[in-house]
């Protein structure tokens, strides 16, 4: 079985949705099971609506207007008539989240946000499936929802995969073409949870690990793998193959064309992943797979961008040691931060995360009890794998660096 996962550039507006058949008309879909984001930025559009569901209600039903109009355009573009039974679909999806925000009673946004963000893929991929099942295209709507089983650590979830692979095992039948939804799965309570943000291609990588599928494609619209983010580095290069120790670097340090998730379920089973463009899907892409390094080995620049840079001191200027670092991360994993970049010397500790829950003042707090503290928010962290003095010097140009730290492989530089 093969499983295939349109991301939401792929699929933003109704020409988007047609270019999916032509997608599967040229590469084939026979034993084919297909993961699809939200459309274009819906997910940031419902990020909005769950900020105005807690801070202003006033607002709400007009950006859920939106939303509703958003995707009646594109329901209007690709079905010839209203009283196409897609439409009476996606209307129950709506009611189904007015329902929620009527009745929900609890305070908690992490758990909300996860109830209301899966909104996004839940109809995009109603649309998808009635349009393919339209063109002839015979397929199966599957609600990952009843497939993947979590733990209830909302919008980063934990995937229980003896009861994972479970329910897939029992839901898939490896000869029938299946539309799923990325990013989502649900609690031993079936609330719905998430895997963090960009978690389809995780998704996708789940359904391979658990169908012991062939490949795994992700479609793109980048001719695959580059050694940068050509929205953000000039020059970049095309990277034809990378290990699977190689992309997990890559992936864990924040390259954005990878869910730092995704490979190690592929790792395991040696199951190779595809990066390929949907507007060009017949050329090669990128392949990770089980081989050494990345072809051609050059330089790769990531960007981490709205990060958080924290120093520490004792308040007698005494030895920052096991004691002291170990209860600052004791409090970082309190307050759910993700830590990229560790850095210490005898008296002080410096530390760059991520922000994600805004604990960021919670955390601060906790720490000017016993710390000297310092830190610099909004700040964008580097990463350059497989540096030369020349990647390095071209990147610090016109940057005031905060922090740098060098490794055999890799260096990391922190800016405001």
């Amino acid at each position: 079985m093969k499983v295939f996962k349109f991301g939401g550039a792929s699929v933003k507006d109704a020409n988007g949705v047609r270019n999916v058949i032509k997608v599967l008309e040229k590469v084939g879909y026979e034993n084919t099971l297909i993961v699809v984001s939200a459309m274009g930025k819906m997910t940031n559009a419902f990020e909005v609506v769950v900020d105005y569901y807690f801070n202003d209600t006033g607002q709400l039903q007009s950006k859920l207007d939106d939303i509703k109009i958003f995707h009646k355009t594109i329901l209007l573009d690709l079905f010839e008539t209203e009283q196409h039974p897609v439409f009476k679909s996606v209307m129950v999806l709506f009611e189904d989240l007015n329902t929620f925000f009527k009745t929900n009673k609890s305070p908690d946004y992490n758990f909300v946000y996860d109830q209301v963000i899966g909104f996004g893929e839940l109809i995009s991929t109603t649309i998808i499936s009635y349009y393919l099942n339209e063109k002839g295209f015979k397929n199966n709507w599957l609600d990952v929802r009843n497939c993947i089983k979590t733990d209830n650590y909302y919008r980063r979830a934990n995937v229980n995969w003896e009861a994972t692979q479970e329910q897939i095992t029992k839901a898939v039948d490896k000869s029938t073409l299946y539309i799923t939804q990325g990013f989502l799965g649900s609690d031993s309570n079936n609330f719905t949870t998430t895997l963090g943000r960009e978690g389809s291609d995780y998704t996708a990588a789940i359904f391979a690990y658990c169908l012991n599928a062939d490949s795994v494609t992700i479609w793109k619209d980048v001719p695959g793998v580059l050694n940068g983010d050509p929205r953000v580095f000039k020059n970049t290069e095309l990277l034809h193959t990378i290990s699977y120790t190689e992309a997990i670097e890559l992936a864990f340090y924040g390259a954005s064309v990878i869910h730092p998730k995704t490979l190690q379920p592929l790792q395991q089973k040696e199951i190779p992943l595809h990066v390929k463009s949907f507007l060009n899907p017949e050329n090669s892409g990128t392949t990770v797979n089980k081989t050494e390094g990345i072809v051609p080995k050059v330089p790769c620049f990531i960007l981490k961008k709205n990060q958080v840079l924290l120093s520490l001191s004792t308040l007698d200027f005494s030895y920052v040691v096991e004691e002291n670092i170990s209860e600052i991360f004791n409090l970082l994993a309190l307050y759910k931060m993700k830590v990229d970049v560790i850095q210490n010397s005898a008296i002080s500790f410096s530390v760059c995360f991520d922000n994600t829950y805004n604990n960021l003042e919670k955390l601060l707090l906790h720490l000017k009890a016993k710390f000297k503290v310092t830190y610099h928010n909004n700040v964008s962290l580097y990463t350059i794998r497989h540096y030369d003095e020349a990647a390095i010097k071209a990147l610090e140009k016109g940057k005031t660096v905060l922090l740098k730290q060098l490794f055999q492989e890799t260096v990391q530089i922190v800016t405001n």
